[in-house]
C-alpha cells in the first residue's frame, strides 16, 4: 500500500479525512456513553447497565434498518459530494445536543441522541462506499477500499481510546462535549474538498412509504448471486462483531475485574486487529478480489473467540478494586487474553475486506448506491438482532465467556452452511492455497478477458489442478469442462460437484453425457459466464502440447463467443503433473506462469489457429503441423 495514495490525490484525500473524522466522532461519543453507563451503574427505565450497553448498539443501528432505502435513493438521485456536506452539517447539530446531554448527565435523552447519530450515519453510508468507484480507477479500488477500511478502524480506535479514557477523568464531561462539536466542524470543512461526481440516476422517484423500496432494494441485491452472498456474509460479520463489542465492557468489568482503561484497551484491539487484517487482505489479494481469504477469516474468528472461553484470570476479582491497564499487562494471563482477542480481530479483517470489495466490483454501477443501502439494511437488521440476542443471553444468566463461546459456535455453524451452498468461496480458498503456497503464480494478460458476456478460456492441460489455478487467476467467476474420469476420484468428486464442473466424455464413451455437456456449456455462455475448457481433452504425458480436439469448434458453431487462449508454464514436473510420482509437494512456492492471450473473435474461428497461438506462446511447434510434416 502506498502512503502517497492518500496525500497525492486531493479528491480521495478530502473524502478519506471526511469519513475518518466522522468515524472518530461516532465512536468518541458512543464509547464515552457506553463507559459512563457501564462503570457508573446507570439505569434507565428499569434496565440495568448490562442490558443498556447491549441495547445501545441496537439503538445506534436501528436507523440503518428504518431509513436505508430512503438514503440509497437520495444517494443515487442527487450529487454525492453535496449529500456528504449536508450530513456533516447534521453531525454538527447533533453533537451540540450531545454536549448538553453529557454536561447534565441526561442518559435517557443521550440514548435518543445516539439514535440521531445513527440516522446521520445512515445517510452518509451509501455515499461513503458508492462514491469510491467514481473517484478511483478500477485497478485502485481494492487499495482504496483497504485504506478506507483501515482508516475507518484507525478512527474508531482513536475515538474508542479517547472516549473510554476520558470517562476516568473527573469533571471532564463539559470538555467531552466541546471536543465532539469541534471534530464535527472540522469534518464539515474537509467535506468541502470532495469534488462533484456523476449522478447515478437523476430520474429516480423518492417515495415516502419505505416498504416498496425495501422490496426493490432486496431484489436489486439479489440480482447477482455473488453480490447477495457477499451481503449475507457482511451482515453475519456485523452480527458477530456487534455481539462481541456489546459484551466487552461487561466482560472487562465483571469477569476480568478491570476498569475503563482495560475495557478501552480491548475495544482498541478490536479496531487494531481489523486494521491489520485489512492490510493483510490487500497484500494477499494481489490487486484482485480474493474471496478465498473469507474461509480463512471465518475459521480464525471462531478458533480464537472460543479460546477466550478457556482462559481465566488468576487475580482476585473485586467490584470495589478494579485493576487498571498496567497491572493487567504485568500478568501472563492478561497478555494471553489480549493477544488471543487481537488475533481473532485480525481474522475479522481478512474476512470482511474481500466481501466489501466484491460487492463494489460486481454490483451494477447504476444501482451501486442502492446495493450499498440494501446491504446496510440487512447489516443493521443482523446487528439489532445481535443486540437482542446478547440481552437474551443475559436473561438466561449466561456469563460473558459463555456468550463468547456461543458466538464462536454459531459462527462456525453458519460458515460451514454458507461454504457448502456457495462453492465460489470454497473454490477461491482452494485456489488461493495452490497459487500462493504450493505455487508462486505470476499472471499476465488479465486485461484480455472481456469484462462481461460469455467467453471461452482455452488452455493447455499440464496438471490435475489446472482448473483451480486458472480459476484463481481469472477475476470473473467461471465454469469448467472436465473429463468424467475425474469424477471417479473420491475427494475430487465432491470438490468438482461443489464447483459445478461440467463433466464430458467422448461420443464413444458416453454420447448422452457428451450431448449434456454441450447443452450445459451453451446455457452458461448464454447467461454470460466464463467457461474454461482444455481442448487437448486430457493431461499431457510428456509436458508438450497435445493435438486439440474439435469439441470447442462444435460449441462455437452453436454459441459463437470470444475465445481467450491461455498458457500454463512451469507446471510440468510439479506435484500434480504426470511427471511426478505421488501428490506430496516436492517444492513449495514453485514459480509458474499463467498467461491470458488476446481474445480470438468468434467469426471465422479456426481450431488449428487456436492451437498455433497457444503453441507459439509455449515456444513449441503446433501438434497439427508436426503431423503434417510426418511421412
Amino acid at each position: 500500500m502506498r502512503l502517497s495514495f492518500i496525500t497525492t490525490d486531493k479528491n480521495f484525500s478530502a473524502f478519506f479525512w471526511t469519513q475518518f473524522l466522522g468515524a472518530f466522532n461516532d465512536n468518541f461519543f458512543k464509547n464515552s456513553l457506553l463507559m459512563l453507563i457501564a462503570y457508573r451503574g446507570v439505569t434507565v427505565m428499569g434496565l440495568d447497565e448490562k442490558s443498556l450497553v447491549a441495547l445501545s448498539g441496537g439503538i445506534f443501528i436501528l436507523p440503518f434498518f428504518l431509513f436505508s432505502p430512503l438514503a440509497g435513493l437520495i444517494s443515487d438521485k442527487y450529487e454525492k459530494s453535496k449529500i456528504m456536506r449536508v450530513t456533516k452539517l447534521w453531525e454538527v447539530a447533533v453533537m451540540i445536543i450531545a454536549a448538553i446531554g453529557i454536561y447534565f448527565s441526561w442518559y435517557g435523552p443521550l440514548l435518543l441522541v445516539l439514535f440521531f447519530m445513527g440516522l446521520q450515519s445512515t445517510f452518509f453510508g451509501p455515499v461513503k462506499y458508492s462514491i469510491l468507484p467514481s473517484i478511483l480507477n478500477k485497478d485502485d479500488l481494492t487499495e482504496g477500499n483497504a485504506y478506507v477500511i483501515m482508516g475507518t478502524y484507525v478512527a474508531i480506535l482513536a475515538g474508542t481510546i479517547v472516549g473510554g479514557i476520558s470517562t476516568k477523568i473527573e469533571n471532564i464531561d463539559s470538555y467531552i462535549g466541546i471536543a465532539l462539536i469541534a471534530v464535527a466542524v472540522v469534518g464539515y470543512f474537509t467535506s468541502r474538498g470532495v469534488g462533484k461526481v456523476k449522478v447515478g440516476d437523476p430520474d429516480l422517484t423518492i417515495q415516502s412509504n419505505p416498504l416498496p423500496e425495501f422490496k426493490k432494494l432486496y431484489k436489486i441485491c439479489r440480482q447477482s448471486p455473488a453480490v447477495w452472498n457477499s451481503v449475507l456474509g457482511i451482515s453475519w460479520f456485523w452480527f458477530f462483531g456487534a455481539g462481541v463489542l456489546s459484551v466487552l465492557p461487561i466482560y472487562c468489568k465483571d469477569f476480568l475485574g478491570a476498569d475503563q482503561s482495560v475495557a478501552t484497551l480491548f475495544l482498541a484491539m478490536f479496531t487494531v486487529g481489523i486494521g491489520i487484517g485489512s492490510v493483510l487482505a490487500e497484500k494477499l489479494s494481489f490487486k484482485r478480489v480474493e474471496i478465498g481469504l473469507v474461509p480463512i477469516g471465518s475459521l480464525g474468528m471462531t478458533l480464537f473467540l472460543v479460546a477466550l472461553y478457556f482462559i481465566r484470570p488468576t487475580w482476585p476479582i473485586s467490584a470495589d478494586n478494579l485493576i487498571s491497564m498496567v497491572p493487567f499487562l504485568e500478568t501472563t494471563i492478561g497478555w494471553s487474553i489480549l493477544i488471543t482477542f487481537l488475533v481473532m480481530c485480525i481474522f475479522c479483517g481478512l474476512f470482511i475486506v474481500p466481501l466489501n470489495t466484491l460487492v463494489q466490483e460486481r454490483a451494477d454501477s447504476k444501482n451501486i448506491s442502492r446495493v450499498i443501502a440494501g446491504n446496510n439494511i440487512i447489516n443493521s437488521l443482523f446487528m439489532v438482532v445481535s443486540s437482542l440476542t446478547v440481552m437474551l443471553f443475559y436473561s438466561l444468566d449466561m456469563s460473558t465467556p459463555q456468550i463468547f463461546l456461543a458466538f464462536g459456535v454459531m459462527n462456525i455453524i453458519v460458515a460451514v452452511y454458507i461454504y457448502s451452498i456457495v462453492p465460489e468461496f470454497t473454490l477461491r480458498f482452494y485456489s488461493w492455497i495452490l497459487s500462493n503456497i504450493l505455487y508462486r503464480v505470476k499472471t499476465k494478460g488479465l486485461e484480455n478477458i472481456p469484462h462481461e458476456g460469455g467467453v471461452f478460456l482455452a488452455s493447455n492441460h499440464v496438471t490435475f489442478v489446472d482448473w483451480l489455478i486458472i480459476y484463481g487467476a481469472c477475476k470473473r467467476p467461471a465454469r469448467f469442462v472436465m473429463h468424467n474420469d475425474y469424477f471417479e476420484i473420491p475427494i475430487a468428486k465432491w470438490i468438482l460437484k461443489q464447483a459445478k464442473v461440467i463433466p464430458i466424455a467422448s461420443a464413444r464413451e458416453n454420447s448422452k453425457l457428451l450431448q449434456s455437456a454441450f447443452e450445459q456449456m451453451s446455457n452458461e455462455l448464454n447467461e454470460g459466464e466464463v467457461v474454461i475448457i482444455f481442448p487437448e481433452g486430457h493431461l499431457t504425458n510428456d509436458g508438450t502440447l497435445q493435438p486439440f480436439r474439435p469439441g470447442i469448434s462444435k460449441a462455437m458453431e452453436k454459441d459463437p463467443v470470444p475465445v481467450v487462449p491461455v498458457t500454463l508454464k512451469g507446471f510440468w514436473g510439479s506435484s500434480f503433473s504426470r511427471a511426478s510420482k505421488g501428490f506430496l509437494p516436492k517444492q513449495f512456492r514453485r514459480p509458474v506462469e499463467v498467461t491470458f492471450l488476446p481474445a480470438l473473435p468468434p467469426d471465422g474461428f479456426d481450431l488449428n489457429h487456436l492451437e498455433s497461438v497457444v503453441a507459439k506462446d509455449l515456444g513449441e511447434t503446433p501438434p497439427h503441423k508436426k503431423s503434417e510434416s510426418e511421412p
